[in-house]
């Protein structure tokens, strides 16, 4: 599927009047009656009938008069509203309008526990929080390093632990994701436990194991919620990658019957559309799901789809709208080096561009094999296959089977002879 979403940090940490996020910390404010409260954006109204939404206005309008009417130093609901923050942001694709204000509202709320006697329920609850944050902004190391001080003040939670998998698995450092994700599974296995084994099986070449364990995942949780609709997704994803579309098919639609509008059941048609040459349907299921948020591989499917039809100027026009939502997400503090390298290599066929992004993105993580087989498949056409191999070494290292490894291995073997 195309998506440009991380996973294991997408899944990580489910939970949930009225000016922009900044200012100087709370901590340091000279009057901390007017404490700054971001904003709830309203969601589109193909989202609004989703089972948590009502809970998520009440829960943000009670915190904020907790802040604004009550207490503005309190640190527990700017722990809640960041959490609040993390799942609309990931519901509603507004990730630069929620990402920096979480970050913001548990910068603040870790300087006011620290101002007096610190509270350690609620650090470790902040710091938790704060490592999902740094997950979905790419910034895997420091999330680690936050998730890691989470846990040394609580290490019986399971939340945390699933941040540590994360943050291992995008670092490349399996070995220790699998040791966090037993111990993980050992407090609590549930639906977050259940998909990060899942993500690890995959990643050793385990597929029949990983389908397993997502397939306990969604079991695992409510129907209609968000975090079930996309265990349901990626097991469909695991489907659609090796080679059951039909199967990939029925799931991504039972989420639609359980979700209605979820957008990113509705591109997962899509791309299974474009598969089948339906290029029509595919079309009209990618209108659909960017009317309903502004998620960036939706334009990157319609942009490839404009190009296999030959309709060069909806192509460049939407080309221009993807780089704009990208450099949106930089701007708000997203680390894109990967989505752009993958965007210049498989759309615009320009290896060379692509090479530029990955350098820093390998630097930063050289062990991580999806990094690897990146580099491989740049390498490749710019004819370094000395490169490509070495790569490619790195990123068979763990025995995974995903269709692109394998098409890799057959067209090195083609260079080879």
């Amino acid at each position: 599927m195309s998506s440009f979403h991380t996973l294991p940090a997408l899944l990580l940490l489910l939970c949930t009047l009225f000016t922009a996020c900044g200012g100087e910390p709370a901590a340091d404010r000279p009057d901390s009656g007017a404490p700054t409260i971001p904003e709830l954006l309203p969601r589109p109204e193909a989202l609004q009938a989703a089972a948590e939404w009502d809970n998520t206005q009440s829960g943000y309008s009670k915190m904020a008069a907790q802040l604004r009417l009550e207490n503005p130093d309190a640190i527990e609901p700017r722990i809640t509203l960041a959490k609040i923050f993390i799942n609309e942001a990931r519901v509603t694709g507004e990730h630069g309008h929620y990402y920096p204000a979480a970050l913001q509202l548990l910068d603040d709320a870790l300087a006011l526990n620290h101002a007096g006697p610190r509270n350690p329920n609620l650090e470790f609850d902040a710091m938790a929080a704060r490592a999902s944050v740094l997950l979905s902004q790419h910034a895997f190391a420091e999330a680690l390093a936050t998730a890691k001080e989470a846990a040394s003040i609580n290490p019986h939670n399971a939340q945390v632990y699933g941040a540590i998998v994360d943050a291992y698995v995008e670092l490349g450092h399996y070995p220790e994701a699998i040791a966090a994700a037993d111990k993980m599974n050992e407090i609590r296995p549930d639906l977050r436990a259940y998909s990060r084994v899942s993500y690890l099986r995959e990643i050793h070449g385990d597929t029949d194991g990983a389908i397993e364990a997502m397939e306990r995942a969604v079991r695992a949780g409510a129907p209609g919620y968000e975090s079930t609709a996309w265990a349901r997704l990626t097991l469909g994803g695991l489907y659609e990658r090796y080679g059951q579309p039909e199967k990939a098919a029925k799931e991504y639609k039972r989420i639609l019957m359980e979700r209605p509008n979820y957008p990113f059941a509705i591109a997962a048609l899509a791309d299974l559309a474009m598969t089948a040459g339906n290029l029509s349907e595919a079309e009209k299921l990618l209108h659909q799901a960017t009317a309903i948020i502004p998620e960036v591989g939706y334009y990157i499917q319609l942009a490839e789809l404009y190009k296999q039809q030959g309709r060069t100027g909806e192509m460049k026009k939407t080309e221009q709208e993807i780089l704009v939502m990208l450099q949106d997400d930089v701007d708000s503090g997203h680390n894109m080096d990967m989505e752009y390298a993958t965007l210049y290599h498989d759309h615009f066929e320009d290896p060379s561009r692509a090479l530029e992004y990955m350098k820093p993105e390998y630097a930063a993580r050289p062990d991580n094999i999806d990094v690897n087989r990146m580099l491989a498949a740049i390498y490749l056409d710019l004819g370094d296959t000395a490169s490509a191999r070495q790569h490619f070494q790195r990123a068979s290292a763990t025995d995974s089977k995903h269709p692109e490894l394998l098409a890799l291995r057959s067209s090195l073997e083609t260079t080879s002879k």
